[in-house]
């Protein structure tokens, strides 16, 4: 897991520890462990404790296109860091951020944004 520096964790805002993020999907905290190893979340380590954006998480599910779009990142040659800072942050072409746009069930346009960066 990430160390992540301060404007990251202050941009993606809200996070959830390990153990929330289990209990919210109802899962082991071993099993959002593997999640992360296997690029279906993204997870970081914050003030030494190991925490998942809260937004990554909707109504006991992962939030939908969220792998797609980790996964396209990480082909782009983005870090973990990296792919968090770009998911959180504004882009006037969508508008708002990817993570809104996912949230909005609007994964498909994330994913060719995403796509976009590797030309």
């Amino acid at each position: 897991m990430i160390q992540i520096d301060r404007d990251t964790d202050a941009l993606v805002g809200e996070w959830l520890t390990i153990k929330e993020a289990a209990k919210a999907l109802n899962v082991s905290p071993n099993r959002i462990k593997q999640l992360i190893r296997e690029y279906r979340l993204l997870g970081a380590t914050r003030s030494g404790v190991p925490s998942i954006p809260a937004a990554f998480i909707v109504d006991g599910d992962t939030l939908k296109g969220l792998q797609g779009t980790i996964t396209v990142l990480s082909d782009c040659g983005f870090s973990d860091e990296e792919a968090l800072r770009w998911i959180f942050t504004s882009d006037e072409s969508l508008p708002g951020s990817p993570i809104e746009a996912l949230q909005a069930n609007r994964g498909t346009e994330v994913r060719r944004r995403a796509q976009a960066l590797l030309l």
